[in-house]
């Protein structure tokens, strides 16, 4: 008894081509339908019968039949070809539809950022064509390196301070920062004219305890640090005592400097910058999560850039 051997991209075209001929009623019918000559549709479906090893119809003058062997091929034939369309509509599915799970930490006090790359990105991730489920971690930077590192977490985002060179590193916004002093402190109602950096030096000020860029040092290397903070947040709660002076991410300080109860401190020279990067394993698996994040945040990026 002779078997099928494997099947190839032939045998798949074969039962096509048996499928049409039965839907057609035959093989001269079927000439239109598969653009073949007759004749070589009968060799078509000669090979097909040898493969299989049995007759699948009766042709000739008393019309096209199946056998009853035709009639189960048919059947599997037709089996076989939807789930060879299903299999690629899956397939093609995968390329618009992305599954899984991202894991991020982010460092304290960015959402208010101007340039929103990162919640952008977000939002494509889990756009309703796709299945993300999104973990956020808001940690210190130290901990959001260390989680990258030991594969706890896919991404963070941290200021490009002393970063480990096992990290790859995806540049995401320059936040700058200024001096601020609440509306109860002295300084308040000074103008920029009247200050001088030995006045400035004269008020007590907060060093913040997190990673700092020497830009950054350098600025609270010139201030009387008689307090410090751990983040950005307690560096607001200090200010607004009326008691110290420290520089904030202009985006942190808005809602104050808005409301009226702080002020930048000689913004057009008390200033700097910290890069803020995204990081990931230089050595990390490829994942179509993570690689669409990443891919979503560099076109938020492009799109979003400043005109020049």
């Amino acid at each position: 008894m002779a078997s099928l051997g494997q099947m190839g991209d032939y045998e798949v075209r074969l039962v096509r081509i048996f499928k049409t001929v039965v839907e057609c009623g035959g093989f001269t019918a079927a000439e239109t339908a598969l653009g073949i000559s007759r004749s070589a549709i009968s060799q078509h479906m000669n090979d097909l019968e040898g493969r299989l090893g049995f007759s699948l119809c009766q042709r000739g003058r008393g019309g096209f039949s199946l056998t009853e062997e035709g009639k189960e091929i048919y059947q599997a034939g037709l089996t076989l070809l939807t789930a060879l369309e299903d299999f690629k509509s899956d397939v093609n599915a995968l390329h618009h539809t992305i599954k899984g799970e991202l894991n991020i930490g982010i460092t304290d006090n960015l959402v208010t950022l101007p340039a929103m790359h990162v919640t952008n990105a977000l939002a494509e991730l889990t756009a309703p064509n796709h299945e993300v489920t999104i973990n956020i971690h808001m940690e210190p930077s130290d901990a959001i390196i260390r989680s990258v590192m030991d594969g706890h977490l896919h991404v963070g985002v941290v200021p490009d301070v002393n970063l480990p060179a096992s990290l790859e590193t995806h540049h995401l916004y320059d936040e700058p920062s200024y001096l601020y002093c609440a509306a109860t402190h002295p300084l308040f109602t000074d103008t920029d004219k009247t200050l001088t950096a030995e006045k400035i030096a004269s008020y007590p000020a907060i060093m913040p305890r997190y990673p700092l860029p020497n830009s950054a040092r350098e600025a609270h290397d010139a201030l009387n640090l008689q307090a410090s903070a751990s983040d950005r947040e307690g560096t607001a709660f200090l200010i607004l005592t009326g008691r110290f002076i420290g520089f904030l991410p202009a985006h942190v300080a808005a809602q104050w400097v808005n409301a009226g109860k702080m002020r930048a401190i000689d913004a057009a020279t008390l200033r700097y910058q910290i890069p803020f990067v995204m990081i990931t394993r230089n050595d990390r698996r490829p994942n179509r999560v993570i690689d669409a994040f990443l891919r979503f945040v560099k076109r938020s990026a492009s799109v979003n850039a400043p005109s020049a």
